[in-house]
């Protein structure tokens, strides 16, 4: 098989602000895999954990690199695999390799993935749409927009201000005053010590919030299982969870993880992860970076299988290259064509 490498940067109709900071652009990167006249899809899109790295210049770099070690058809996903497994390839490399064998395939067949898989779409959970950390005010403005701009159930609200918890109550007081009855959860991405922690999932609970992720850094794993024990909601982590491997030592200290191709290492690997994490009786979520409609639509063929799903990153674009699964009552749904189903935008043309 051949593949192909090519860079594309989209930009944000608002800058995203966590508590390790804002986002406005990224570059992401575009694989194609062909073989006997077909060409699957997969992205590699760009993103940072503690000290962990990934840039769109190493992603892409290990992408040449690896590209000549591949002499292989899509077929033979277990001899690509030993390969990929053995050369240290960046995970959000992998998963634009995995993503892009599994639409050839789908391609191939004639199928899409989700049929594919014997999934059941009606079975596809809302997606949460994000609200970066920001002013009150600011936050109220985003509020309406995302309701103007989208049908949205469900808003995760980003805590975890450098500004301190009060202001992190200030803000999701707003939300919730915007919001109306609709469902909230909260992501800290690491912003909270261990004290801080203790006190907002109290406070969180008596709000209505549904569940906190990754309120301690990664790294703190040891102080979860302590947060958990005490908290009146469950406890989701992130930047803790990479791929399977990481799921049965954090077994006994949270109620759930969030998976992320760019951190699993695409479909294949993220399919592990649902069933590690159901066998040690764990909740799911599918979560996204920067990604584009091409790799939200690689995990929304999946979703089936989550309880949440925070799959909103390609709605806050406003270059998309890519068109895919569609919004329909706040759930994001793969369509009908063969393989992911993802085409050129009219964007993009």
């Amino acid at each position: 098989m051949q593949i192909f490498v090519e860079n594309f940067t989209v930009n944000k109709r608002f800058p995203l602000t966590i508590s390790r900071g804002t986002t406005a652009q990224t570059t992401n990167v575009w694989v194609r895999v062909e073989h006997d006249g077909i060409e699957g899809w997969g992205e590699a899109s760009p993103f940072g954990v503690g000290n962990h790295r990934q840039s769109t210049e190493i992603i892409t770099s290990a992408l040449h690199a690896i590209a000549p070690m591949l002499p292989f058809s899509p077929f033979e996903r277990q001899e690509v695999e030993m390969v990929l497994t053995g050369s240290s390839l960046p995970s959000a490399a992998l998963a634009a390799l995995d993503v892009a064998m599994h639409d050839w395939l789908g391609k191939f067949v004639g199928l899409p993935l989700w049929k594919l898989w014997g999934l059941d779409r009606h079975a596809i959970a809302p997606t949460s749409v994000t609200i970066g950390i920001n002013s009150p005010d600011g936050a109220r403005v985003r509020v309406k927009d995302w309701l103007e701009y989208t049908d949205v159930q469900i808003f995760k609200v980003k805590l975890g201000s450098p500004e301190g918890i009060a202001a992190d109550q200030a803000m999701l007081m707003a939300v919730q005053e915007e919001t109306g009855s609709r469902d909230l959860y909260v992501d800290a991405n690491g912003g909270w010590c261990l004290a801080d922690a203790m006190y907002m999932c109290h406070w969180l609970a008596d709000h209505g919030v549904k569940y906190v992720e990754q309120p301690l850094a990664r790294g703190q794993e040891k102080s979860l299982s302590q947060l958990t024990a005490r908290s009146p909601m469950p406890i989701f982590v992130d930047e803790s969870c990479f791929n399977s491997l990481d799921i049965p030592t954090l077994a006994n200290c949270v109620d759930g993880i969030n998976i992320k191709l760019m951190k699993s290492g695409g479909l294949t690997e993220a399919i592990r992860m649902v069933h590690t994490a159901r066998a040690c009786g764990l909740q799911v979520m599918f979560g996204c970076y920067s990604d584009s409609a091409l790799s939200n639509t690689a995990a929304a063929h999946l979703s089936p299988l989550a309880d949440y799903l925070d799959l909103d990153s390609h709605l806050n674009l406003t270059d998309d290259p890519f068109s895919g699964a569609l919004v329909k009552e706040g759930r994001v749904i793969p369509n009908d064509l063969p393989g992911l189903g993802v085409q050129r935008s009219a964007v993009s043309s």
